[in-house]
């Protein structure tokens, strides 16, 4: 926006100035309009600062403008990215969201009364020119390459429309990353991640829309024709980087399927360990391809020094651990969480299977960092005494190509009884590619985003992850708080999740047999590594309540880091005297925290920590 329009947009907003009234002001020769709603009032304080910018700004002649209300959005920190070239799959990359992308665009929403307007300043020539009848600029396909990600202003296709969305790139919940999709179009990324096409994500994009593609560069069916850029055009061509990825069990629940998002079904959720192929797949991005060659985790202290370790030098120089872990998606009963009564909630709409546990064996990270020369124990500094001191206090997790970061406490890093692993089986398996093969950090006892896959470097920081995942998304706020008024500091200020509240589900209802009993059965989980000490299961919606059975187990680890599984038998005589039984399950853990009963207190419009009681109407004929 030119510098002289900047005066006329804040006068704008401070006068409240919105809808159709804004329109009427803006659009077309800007002093005109301005200038005749102003005189609606000669002695309003906007028609003083209205002369006061003639004064000051007397040179500023008309503007063309595209003016829409701007959606709220948060602007997320900045992401790392490198350079690739946008001939392959690898451009990929900029146009997915984050753990938010999947919180479907509305993850981070913040008020913003920022006006859009866009500049005329561009001549009317061969590349741009401006039809006076629709007021719509008409660009040449060749100037849209020239608006890559190293120019000032980044342009994007999507159908015949372009969009500048270089006020956007800030905002988006992928970061930086969306520099990638600049100078093209975006819609062979969208056939891919289906995801974005959805009428939200149309409104905010549109709101970016500075023209649309000169109809010389169409073909005869009205699409873009990109053969008219030569040699060029090949770098367009998108390639779908989930060709790759691994087939997945068909009685998974499907929430999308590109990038991979499945959860457990209820009813199979019976045993302990889950069965790896019904294990939860939770993805951001596409499965890559790490099996065909040596991998490595490379481990950076905070004064810079690096030591890189094959998964075989882990293997061979350290003592192997296996542990029982209980992995829970943040979002696990999101769906539940959705038919409360403020309203539905951002992200995938999980129901009760986003959780699977398992064995999981390897190094532990803490027996790692000691021999990288980080001191574990021992004559270690002191902790940090005061929260704007300068020392370390956070182990990152990254992914190769920083496609996925996020952090954790050091001290749960460090701490021997915290069992947190670098590992490569699960269930005496390989880890498989879908689940974080061939090596991934586990964190017990805290939410899922923490245990990241695939890993390929781990550092000790002052700070938290800069990434997305950990500064704008998988944080909680008040029901009060609706997309549209978190604000930046909001989000600064928020906890990032990391040890997640105590669960229990319904996962069966056995029809009652020749004893006349019918048989509840679900799971238990609380993090922090605290066990399950009660199951209370009530069948007449919370007015009564039984107390269940807790099966016993094997679980290894310092802590109880796995679920408990439970169940209860109903005498069918109790059941029969209603149309229907209303179960109800609610959860103790050994620090006598329980679930609420409601989601109502604990909305939140990211739907996480979704663990009001768990109920399940079952009606009388199959009791």
């Amino acid at each position: 926006m030119p510098p002289t329009l900047r005066p006329i947009v804040n006068l704008l907003q401070a006068g409240g100035v919105e809808g159709p009234q804004f329109s009427r002001a803006v659009i077309g020769p800007a002093r005109g309009r301005l200038a005749a709603f102003f005189q609606t009032d000669a002695r309003s304080p906007r028609v003083k600062r209205w002369q006061e910018l003639q004064q000051q700004d007397s040179g500023t002649r008309g503007f063309h403008s595209t003016v829409r209300a701007k959606k709220p959005f948060p602007p997320p920190p900045p992401t790392p990215s490198s350079r690739a070239k946008t001939s392959n799959a690898a451009p990929l990359l900029g146009v997915l969201f984050g753990a938010s992308a999947l919180a479907v665009i509305g993850t981070s929403f913040i008020p913003h009364k920022d006006v859009h307007v866009e500049d005329d300043s561009l001549e009317t020539d061969d590349h741009v020119s401006i039809n006076d009848t629709e007021d719509t600029r008409k660009i040449r396909l060749s100037e849209v390459p020239k608006h890559n990600r190293d120019a000032d202003r980044k342009w994007i296709i999507r159908e015949n429309a372009v969009y500048d969305i270089t006020d956007f790139i800030e905002q988006h919940p992928g970061g930086e990353v969306i520099l990638r999709a600049c100078g093209g179009s975006v819609d062979p990324y969208w056939k891919i991640f289906s995801i974005h096409n959805k009428q939200q994500v149309y409104d905010i994009l549109n709101e970016y829309q500075i023209g649309e593609i000169d109809e010389r560069d169409l073909d005869d069916a009205g699409h873009v024709d990109w053969t008219v850029l030569g040699d060029e055009a090949k770098n367009h061509i998108v390639d779908d980087p989930f060709m790759h990825d691994p087939e997945r069990d068909s009685n998974l629940v499907f929430r999308t399927e590109k990038p991979c998002n499945a959860e457990t079904p209820g009813s199979m959720l019976t045993d302990f360990l889950t069965p790896l192929k019904l294990f939860f797949v939770r993805n951001h991005l596409w499965v890559p391809q790490m099996h065909e060659s040596p991998h490595s985790v490379t481990i950076e202290l905070s004064d810079g020094e690096e030591k890189t370790y094959s998964l075989a030098d882990l293997k061979a120089k350290f003592r192997e651990h296996t542990i029982t872990v209980t992995l829970q998606c943040s979002g696990n009963r999101r769906a539940h969480m959705s038919k409360a009564a403020l309203g539905p909630t951002s992200g995938l709409q999980w129901d009760i299977g986003a959780i699977g546990t398992a064995e999981f064996s390897g190094v532990r990270l803490r027996d790692v960092l000691k021999d990288a020369g980080y001191c574990v124990d021992g004559d270690c500094p002191a902790p940090c005494q005061a929260e704007t001191e300068e020392c370390d206090k956070h182990v990152q997790f990254i992914s190769p190509g920083d496609t996925y970061a996020v952090s954790i406490p050091l001290q749960t890093a460090v701490n021997p009884q915290a069992d947190v692993l670098l590992a490569w089986d699960m269930n005496g398996e390989p880890i498989n590619r879908d689940h974080g093969g061939p090596l991934r950090a586990i964190v017990p006892g805290t939410t899922a985003a923490r245990s990241v896959k695939w890993l390929g470097k781990v550092s000790i920081s002052s700070d938290e992850s800069p990434s997305q995942w950990q500064q704008r998304d998988y944080k909680c706020f008040g029901p009060n708080m609706k997309q549209t008024q978190v604000r930046d500091v909001d989000w600064e200020c928020a906890q990032a999740m990391q040890e997640t509240p105590v669960q229990s589900a319904i996962t069966n209802v056995v029809k009652a047999n020749g004893d006349k009993k019918t048989t509840v059965q679900g799971f238990a989980y609380s993090g922090g590594g605290r066990g399950i000490v009660r199951v209370d299961v009530s069948a007449d919606g919370g007015k009564t309540w039984k107390q269940a059975n807790l099966h016993k187990d094997q679980a290894k680890g310092s802590r109880r880091w796995a679920w408990t599984m439970w169940s209860i038998e109903w005498p069918k005589d109790d059941l029969v005297h209603a149309q229907q039984a209303e179960f109800v399950v609610k959860a103790v853990d050994d620090s006598y925290n329980t679930q609420p009963e409601t989601f109502e207190g604990t909305w939140n419009f990211r739907g996480l920590c979704a663990n009001a009681w768990n109920r399940m109407t079952v009606p009388a004929e199959a009791l």
